[in-house]
């Protein structure tokens, strides 16, 4: 069976839902955060809430799916802005790392705070089977699609992976994470890109 389109109207109550989300998660945690305080962020009612997403971890889960979209799309924007010249010396140019790096981050989500509100998410994951199960099969699918997306515009610039594509993925996203989860800890907005400056020379060569 076809599922209806969702109408204009739902769709901008689901985006205000997301919206106010981002929101009351940075500011208190996903723990602490309410239904009740996600809907009256968004001008909503309980009931507007629950005829959108099943729960708050729904509602997570399809906040990060729509923050990964947004950052691939921004992804190909910033690599679409580095020349063919970022690779000297078999090394990458580490200001046009950091300038895809900034489009990327840009505008999104609040800073290292929000990685915070994700290792809540990943402990609530590790204690309940169901939320563990949705977890890893969004993470699966999102990793899958940003080591073909890497893959693919990676090679507009004459550039391949030294490593599987899985592999640098998950070694590019690792450190990054940990980086942006120290800058949470010492109060820094972003986390330190030199680490992953320095692991870019090691996984991305010349094609």
């Amino acid at each position: 069976m076809i599922n209806p389109p969702v109408s204009a109207r739902r769709e901008r109550t689901r985006e205000r839902l997301l919206d106010a989300a981002v929101q009351v998660f940075a500011r208190v945690g996903f723990g602490a955060a309410s239904v009740e305080a996600i809907a009256e962020a968004a001008g909503f009612t309980r009931g507007a809430f629950y005829s959108n997403f099943e729960s708050k971890e729904h509602l997570f889960l399809a906040l990060t799916d729509r923050q990964f979209r947004e950052q691939v799309v921004a992804l190909e924007a910033a690599v679409a802005s580095v020349g063919a010249d970022v690779v000297h010396d078999r090394h990458v140019d580490r200001s046009a790392i950091r300038t895809v790096l900034a489009l990327v981050t840009e505008g999104k989500a609040p800073g290292a705070r929000w990685h915070l509100v994700g290792v809540e998410f990943e402990l609530l994951a590790m204690r309940d089977p169901a939320v563990a199960a949705a977890w890893r099969d969004q993470q699966r699918t999102m990793r899958t699609e940003l080591a073909e997306a890497l893959t693919r515009l990676l090679a507009r610039v004459g550039l391949r992976f030294a490593v599987a594509a899985d592999v640098a993925v998950d070694l590019l996203l690792g450190t990054y994470e940990a980086a942006a989860r120290d800058a949470y800890v010492v109060g820094r907005d972003t986390p330190d890109p030199r680490t992953l400056e320095t692991l870019v020379d090691l996984v991305i060569t010349e094609a």
